[in-house]
């Protein structure tokens, strides 16, 4: 077996285990640490605050310090998807139209370079999402350092870029995780609701 070849398999193993272990931890509701009871997997305690720095469709800066005090969504998207990031683009704005107060949505480009941002705008507008998520550009290599610090296998040919979505809390710290099958507005808004109590 080729390298290339091998270690394509080896990752899509590691993925495959990584998502089933998110499906087992919320196929129940689990609580936090303060009892409170998400729909999806509640992460790991003492994971630092994002803190990436990268242009949005529109050119500007997106820190995510500044949007600290507010939970945030986090997903992992690519421009010319026609399956997986429609459908988790569209359970976001779902699950947007159902909060009383906004949250900042953010979708983080996983196909550099044919992520641009003519395309991005184009995405965002197919799917009624324009002035309602920032599309996350940037070379690969500022990328990637998102990528790793999230656990995100990036779109390559003969190999699909993870399928999950992110709630950071208002600290910036990741919260809760949905893997993308099991994603639904309501749940994304449910939990979203109990971040914004906190």
């Amino acid at each position: 077996m080729q390298p290339r070849v091998r270690l394509t398999v080896m990752v899509t193993g590691l993925l495959a285990l990584a998502g089933l272990l998110i499906a087992v931890l919320i196929h129940d509701p689990v609580t936090d640490a303060g009892g409170a009871a998400y729909a999806g997997a509640v992460a790991a305690p003492g994971q630092p605050a994002a803190s990436f720095v990268l242009r949005d469709q529109d050119g500007h800066v997106v820190r995510a310090p500044a949007l600290r005090g507010s939970p945030v969504i986090l997903t992992f998207l690519y421009t010319t998807c026609q399956d997986t990031c429609p459908v988790t683009a569209q359970q976001i704005r779902g699950a947007l139209d159902q909060l009383d107060t906004p949250v900042p949505a953010l979708a983080v480009a996983v196909d550099p370079p044919r992520d641009t941002a003519l395309r991005a705008k184009r995405f965002l507008q197919r799917q009624s999402l324009a002035g309602r998520m920032s599309f996350l550009l940037g070379p690969r290599p500022e990328l990637q350092r998102v990528w790793r610090e999230y656990g995100i296998q990036p779109q390559e040919q003969g190999l699909d870029h993870s399928a999950r979505v992110v709630l950071l809390d208002a600290d910036g710290r990741p919260a809760v995780a949905w893997p993308t099958e099991r994603l639904t507005p309501e749940g994304l808004a449910h939990d979203l609701r109990l971040l914004q109590a906190k």
